[in-house]
């Protein structure tokens, strides 16, 4: 991933020195034409800006309590630190586990806590977290805006995947759902194919609801999160299958946040 990231600079650079610098106008004028062309792109750009998104990167860091339910049975409860770009995470459970993702490895500590699903924890939880602010990010592909609706009410809706070699789980896809009145990020069906193959995931899609939004630094976030199975025919449906809560929530500088990785911590690989 590393060299990928190296090999797209270069060529950034390269095209950048070659090609001639576009003017403000050609810029604005580019931008208007992909919109018109993807109106999905433009509905993820409009979801971002209502999130405040450049407010959130403006902030370095972020912390926050987070407690998640899943089938009746707690699955995480503790702080979760990450840099607002997401390079680098930490969480801090309060059964004593901590997890760290230095930006290039997971580590867990202690060794005997080490459990299935961790690496599933590290990046599944702040990226649900950090959704409305990465609906733009590199390697993001928007298509099949629409009107969906959850429980009788209208959404506007697009669909999210991903290029090759984005993340953990690149073949994963969401539905994103914004509210036609705030523009504020709704919901996001989804399938998960971290350790299973994309047949297998579509199986059993979910979806994730915000709600009750509070504000910090002028940036939206959502309270509490609900999850339920997902259909594209009935959208979501029977009681809900999961739930969170967000709190204590405030923002960081780098050098306030520590992600060094603790002593005698073990890789976690998958």
């Amino acid at each position: 991933m590393k060299n990928l990231y190296l090999l797209l600079f270069i060529l950034t650079f390269i095209s950048c020195k070659n090609e001639p610098k576009n003017t403000s106008e050609e810029i604005e004028k580019t931008s208007t034409e992909e919109k018109e062309i993807n109106p999905a792109l433009n509905l993820a750009e409009t979801i971002s800006t209502t999130h405040h998104q450049e407010d959130f990167f403006n902030n370095e860091a972020v912390a926050f309590n987070i407690a998640i339910n899943f089938g009746g049975k707690e699955r995480l409860k503790g702080r979760v630190t990450m840099l607002t770009n997401s390079t680098k995470i930490k969480i801090e459970k309060e059964d004593g586990t901590t997890l760290v993702f230095n930006g290039e490895e997971v580590f867990l500590y202690p060794e005997e806590n080490n459990y299935d699903g961790a690496r599933f924890d590290m990046f599944t939880w702040p990226y649900f977290f950090a959704m409305p602010f990465k609906l733009t990010d590199e390697g993001t592909k928007w298509q099949e805006k629409r009107e969906l609706k959850l429980d009788s009410t209208a959404y506007h809706s697009a669909k999210l995947t991903f290029e090759n070699n984005v993340g953990d789980a690149p073949d994963d896809w969401y539905v994103i759902y914004a509210d036609k009145r705030t523009h504020l990020l709704k919901a996001a069906a989804y399938i998960v194919t971290f350790g299973k193959d994309v047949a297998t995931a579509e199986e059993n899609p979910h979806a994730i609801v915000y709600d009750r939004y509070f504000t910090v630094k002028s940036v939206p976030v959502a309270k509490y999160w609900k999850f339920y199975n997902w259909s594209e025919e009935q959208g979501i449906y029977g009681e809900p299958i999961g739930d969170a809560e967000i709190s204590k929530l405030n923002y960081l500088s780098t050098d306030q946040a520590n992600f060094d990785v603790p002593e005698n911590a073990i890789k976690i690989e998958r």
